[in-house]
């Protein structure tokens, strides 16, 4: 009897550690995995259906895309650092849209944090030159939309904009965490 349930013991720790084992090489091959092939920056591969959620979130709605004409997805860091970048071009918006909305502020009338947050996002030209430098606009007619920000302290150290250029009818969506 004594044998008989240290033998059925033995076997379950047995099964239990092979189990354990192949869970600890499923674990490190998808760690492995996700920071070396499987985590590749992608360029100009993003279609409309993609980009949907941007349109979505700031209220204007997807079937205004007319199409997506640059987009950036990169790698994701293991402490999960990223910079996504998305040009769209859609049908029509007007500044009387933008300016009934709580949600949208002009780009010369930004509270403080906003304007960090801002000023975050436009440090990424060497990645996405075809992104509009903020400074070279004219401030009056580009809306920006924060998604989200957020802070270490009151600096931003990640966020997510959406920037809206009525005359082009052009939406540019940046999101990035450093």
């Amino acid at each position: 009897m004594k044998n008989r349930i240290y033998r059925i013991g033995k076997n379950a720790l047995a099964i239990w550690g092979g189990i354990s084992l192949i869970g600890v090489i499923l674990i490190l091959g998808y760690f492995a995995y996700s920071t070396s092939i499987g985590n590749k920056t992608v360029e100009n591969k993003a279609t409309t259906s993609d980009v949907r959620f941007v349109l979505n979130w700031c209220r204007l709605g997807d079937q205004r895309i007319k199409k997506v004409l640059n987009s950036y997805e990169s790698g994701r860091s293991f402490t999960g650092d990223y910079l996504d970048a998305y040009a769209i071009e859609i049908s029509n918006v007007t500044k009387m849209e933008l300016q009934n909305s709580k949600s949208w502020y002009r780009l010369d009338s930004l509270p403080k944090v906003l304007n960090d947050a801002v000023e975050l996002a436009n440090g990424w030209q060497y990645q996405i030159p075809w992104f509009p430098k903020m400074d070279e606009l004219n401030p009056e007619s580009v809306y920006v939309y924060p998604w989200s920000i957020y802070c270490h302290g009151t600096e931003p150290t990640g966020t997510e904009l959406i920037f809206v250029i009525p005359k082009d009818k052009m939406v540019y969506y940046i999101g990035t965490k450093m």
